[in-house]
């Protein structure tokens, strides 16, 4: 690790670490690899806003030899950046061997795999052109280490594009499940904007933030509750219940989410891109 990045990893920043984990790696690992046969018939969310930064990628004109895929899941966008001409070798790392496993089977060409911590990757310094990292970190208890690690595996005019998901995702959901179970909570927690910014800014000096509330619609909450199971993307807190939650909660929670004119429902997601040159 080079010297600016030790003075970091020794300095506040380190240590704005939430009191609030979102889960055990080892449970994430393994609830999205049993996910991972239905992951990419649910992926709307995914495909949008990976798009938005194959999109950006486009743009700038990147030309690079070396190209990561950080929370690669599938291999879907790790095939996307596997067939731009303009970026050579990908490799697409994932903490779950499940998601490895299924990519390596899907996904062909010049392509290698790599089951890792993205807080840990065992690469060298200065050694990638590119990280491209679709709706994994939110998955992180404290995003500072996965963006040091980014910073440090980056060589000098290498880019990171980044996407995540801030406080206020899928309020509707919340809010509903507050009124059907009180004091239980049923949606993940995530960032607050104002404490991803400050330590985006920190981790990144110069680092472009870009923010969109997206909503996406469903027929139902079950619908939606449905899509984030197929995602391997549901509540994964200490503090849910161990058991099912019975019928009469599911319903009062159905009851209590807002619905559209037609009856359907819409899902707010409050998305965040990162986009930065080392």
């Amino acid at each position: 690790m080079n010297a600016a990045l030790h003075t970091l990893v020794g300095s506040d920043l380190s240590e704005c670490q939430n009191d609030l984990p979102i889960a055990d790696k080892v449970d994430i690992a393994r609830e999205f690899g049993v996910a991972s046969a239905t992951y990419e018939q649910a992926s709307r969310l995914q495909r949008l806003m990976g798009n938005a930064m194959i999109a950006e990628l486009s743009r700038a004109g990147f030309q690079g030899e070396r190209a990561l895929d950080v929370g690669c899941g599938t291999g879907w966008f790790t095939r996307a950046l596997a067939g731009m001409a303009s970026v050579g070798r990908v490799t697409g790392v994932d903490l779950s061997a499940g998601m490895v496993e299924r990519a390596r089977n899907t996904v062909t060409g010049d392509v290698s795999w790599l089951v890792a911590d993205a807080e840990h990757l065992p690469l060298p310094d200065d050694s990638v052109d590119l990280i491209f990292s679709n709706l994994m970190i939110q998955w992180c208890s404290d995003p500072v280490p996965v963006l040091l690690e980014c910073r440090r595996l980056l060589r000098p005019g290498g880019r990171l594009m980044l996407s995540t998901l801030m406080d206020g995702t899928l309020n509707e959901l919340k809010k509903a499940w507050e009124v059907a179970d009180p004091g239980r909570p049923h949606v993940n927690r995530f960032e607050p904007e104002h404490r991803l910014r400050e330590l985006v800014t920190q981790a990144l000096p110069g680092a472009q933030f870009v923010r969109r509330t997206i909503a996406l619609p469903y027929e139902s909450p079950l619908a939606l509750t449905g899509e984030l199971k197929q995602l391997g993307a549901g509540f994964k807190g200490d503090a849910r219940r161990k058991t099912l939650t019975g019928p009469g909660r599911v319903r009062a929670m159905c009851k209590a989410y807002p619905r559209q004119p037609d009856g359907s429902v819409a899902a707010s997601y409050e998305a965040a891109w990162v986009y930065w040159q080392a």
